[in-house]
């Protein structure tokens, strides 16, 4: 293998950690806030929705940020997330608006970088790429 298709491969590896990365902060600190935050509770009543939904909801953004940063199951995470953000979109936002007061266009972005791991998997930096690699005998 030429020096530059390796210097490329790395890159891109690199760069599938960082949107792993990226993406998995994001929704590690909006589950945390939607535990601890009270007011959560009344925003689902308002949409029609349980208020016990809360946790699951918190939980359903955190632990799938966590397994995105660290590689582990990470389609199946930017899966769930996907599932997160077009819930934003059209039952919180309503896809009314792009821009804006109440705009999507952030929803969207993590929609969009969330469908990129799904279709790309978490690359060779994650530790699901490193326990493949691992001997036989240790497994």
């Amino acid at each position: 293998m030429a020096t530059s298709e390796i210097s490329k491969k790395n890159l891109v590896d690199i760069s599938f950690m960082g949107l792993r990365s990226a993406v998995g902060v994001i929704f590690i600190v909006a589950g945390t806030s939607k535990l601890g935050n009270p007011g959560f509770g009344g925003f689902l009543s308002s949409l029609g929705l349980p208020p016990e939904m809360q946790i699951p909801i918190g939980l359903a953004e955190t632990i799938p940020g966590i397994l995105l940063i660290i590689g582990v199951l990470s389609r199946i995470s930017a899966s769930l997330l996907s599932i997160i953000m077009l819930g934003a979109i059209f039952l919180v936002k309503e896809a009314q608006s792009l821009t804006g007061d109440g705009g999507y266009r952030i929803d969207l972005i993590l929609l969009a970088s969330c469908l990129v791991i799904v279709a790309a998997g978490p690359g060779r930096v994650s530790l699901s790429h490193i326990v493949k690699k691992l001997p036989r005998f240790i497994h």
